[in-house]
């Protein structure tokens, strides 16, 4: 057994991509487009996974989202009963600083160095996780309150 993919349903594609292509780093590895069907696949991976030079193109080798764009418009409720989405990054204060400056919430800040939760335009909460050792706890974060729910 080998892991493909999570799909999460979106209700914007551009908003979506803009989220998670321009503002969390993600890249795109694949489109799917099915007129019949009337809905948009495409498949994200993180940098580093892409990088392992195994079918980059297809993303076959990589973890990977998949957002599923249905033209005609639907309500989707209960974005969190299926989890959430986790990445590894290498600076969670950093990339937290940096998604917070493009206006993104930070729902549950990284006060022990090692996690935060953030949550796409669609509801769908992201978990970002400090690579290796949890940092420092530090200002900002360290007394900043939880928004919302994660």
């Amino acid at each position: 057994m080998k892991y493909l993919h999570t799909m999460v349903r979106v209700t914007d594609l551009e908003k979506s991509l803009d989220f998670y292509v321009n503002k969390l780093g993600l890249v795109e590895t694949r489109r799917y487009s099915n007129d019949k069907g009337r809905f948009t696949l495409v498949f994200l991976s993180a940098s580093e996974d892409v990088g392992d030079g195994k079918d980059a193109e297809l993303g076959m080798e990589c973890p990977r989202v998949e957002l599923t764009y249905n033209w005609d418009p639907e309500n989707y409720t209960g974005g969190r009963n299926f989890g959430h989405l986790a990445y590894e990054v290498d600076d969670v204060y950093a990339l937290c600083a940096s998604l917070q400056a493009k206006g993104v919430v930070i729902n549950r800040p990284p006060r022990d160095g090692r996690m935060a939760f953030i949550r796409s335009p669609d509801n769908i909460s992201i978990e970002l996780l400090q690579k290796g050792e949890s940092k420092a706890p530090a200002e900002p974060w360290l007394s900043m309150p939880n928004t919302g729910v994660w």
